[in-house]
């Protein structure tokens, strides 16, 4: 069994509704990144021991949220000493449009993995492109880099789409799965 870890900001809440869909689907533990921008006490620890660590953030302004940034600037400290190399890696977000520029806020997450010298993991899941695709179809955003979502911000979180919640835990399942391939190996 590998040991997945979930790491997380949330604003609003709806990033935590999603983290916690990414988590059940991986089995994993989750670690909220507070307001601050400031991990719990023994946070750190458990990163460095955790086979695959999956990141999520908000998109904000076309990118991550600051406290977001500043737990990756505080990663320097790991990447100094190559702390998280070959570990898996995989990243998600949401915003309240349908684009949102969400793909830049993976490409952030995902350029910090590439420093760690980690192993990406994407969705693995086809989208939902047909003309009869709904909000309630598995990967109806068609990310293939990472999970995304949209969450409409006049509603909290519990107004997301099933559907972008369900690739969420599909997604997670995937990295975890991927984690215990390559921990075999």
């Amino acid at each position: 069994m590998s040991k997945v870890i979930v790491v997380y900001h949330s604003g609003y809440g709806h990033t935590k509704h999603m983290a916690e869909r990414v988590a059940k689907g991986a089995g994993a533990e989750l670690i909220a990144i507070d307001a601050e921008g400031n991990l719990p006490d023994g946070a750190w620890d458990k990163l460095n021991a955790a086979d695959a660590i999956i990141m999520g953030s908000p998109t904000y302004m076309g990118t991550v949220s600051w406290q977001f940034k500043k737990f990756a600037d505080a990663s320097s400290k790991v990447w100094f000493g190559q702390g998280w190399k070959d570990k898996i890696a995989a990243g998600f977000t949401n915003s309240a449009s349908m684009n949102g520029d969400k793909l830049s806020t993976l490409h952030y997450i995902f350029t910090l993995a590439m420093q760690h010298s980690m192993l990406w993991v994407g969705t693995g899941l086809l989208p939902a492109n047909h003309s009869g695709a709904t909000r309630a179809d598995i990967n109806n955003v068609g990310s293939f880099a990472g999970a995304m979502a949209i969450s409409p911000s006049d509603k909290g979180a519990d107004a997301m789409s099933e559907g972008d919640l369900m690739t969420a835990e599909l997604f997670g399942k995937r990295v975890a799965e991927t984690a215990a391939r390559w921990k075999k190996a």
